[in-house]
């Protein structure tokens, strides 16, 4: 499934959530229902001493994200995602069991929600939207990670996450705390409250003619996949099925 990438850069199209545990451990789930990989969802964790690590469910996959952001440890297994109402529960192999509930759409979302979908989604729509977010969330919607790739995210709803629960290689991580100290894994970055957001994430090269170089972390082959862009995802509101 490894194509090359279209002039407007690779398209993901699904939910990005922010979650913070009073353990330290900052965890951000990116779950994908529309992408050039087909659908997937990865996690990524950096630990309270600062240890950053990917999971990721095909080495694919994992040469793409580890591609984009830096990561200490990338580890290929299984990422799976189930939806219930409110409630989302990730399995990650035998590492990772998160479950967290969804609260109500803000003022913010609902901001969002009101921007039609073609036009939050297409990239340039994020120079308008990029100061706002870093006001109002601390957050950027466009950027690099300094790996020779570029990045818009287009952000199409928010909601809370009102409670965490998650234990790692059988560890309790604690319950749902601020996103703090902001995670490292590259210019991206998540509302210092747990949220989820309905995103549509472009990622193309920092410009024409730049390599996708970086040396890859431990666990993951030197080259890097790519994929043609995706069509829009799921309708406002829809979290995805069960991967």
């Amino acid at each position: 499934m490894s194509r090359r990438a279209g002039p407007a850069g690779s398209r993901f199209d699904g939910f990005i959530a922010g979650l913070g545990t009073t353990s330290g451990t900052r965890l951000v789930l990116g779950h994908w229902p529309r992408s050039p990989f087909g659908p997937f969802s990865d996690v990524m964790l950096e630990r309270p001493g600062g240890h950053r690590l990917l999971l990721a469910p095909t080495p694919e996959t994992a040469r793409f994200v580890s591609g984009t952001y830096s990561f200490d440890e990338v580890r290929v297994v299984p990422v799976r995602v189930r939806v219930q109402g409110d409630d989302w529960t990730v399995v990650a192999g035998d590492l990772l069991r998160l479950r967290f509930t969804v609260g109500r759409r803000g003022l913010m979302g609902l901001a969002l929600r009101a921007v039609p979908g073609p036009l939050a989604a297409w990239p340039p729509w994020t120079a308008v939207t990029d100061l706002p977010a870093r006001l109002l969330l601390g957050v950027r919607t466009r950027g690099s990670a300094g790996r020779g790739r570029r990045e818009w995210y287009g952000a199409r709803d928010l909601h809370r996450v009102t409670a965490v629960s998650a234990t790692l290689e059988g560890r309790d991580l604690g319950s749902a705390a601020l996103v703090v100290p902001p995670v490292r894994f590259g210019f991206g970055s998540t509302p210092r409250r747990p949220a989820l957001v309905r995103v549509t994430t472009t990622v193309g090269p920092e410009r024409a003619g730049t390599g996708m170089s970086g040396r890859a972390p431990r666990g993951v082959p030197s080259d890097h996949g790519s994929g043609d862009p995706a069509g829009s995802g799921p309708r406002g509101g829809e979290h995805g099925r069960d991967r």
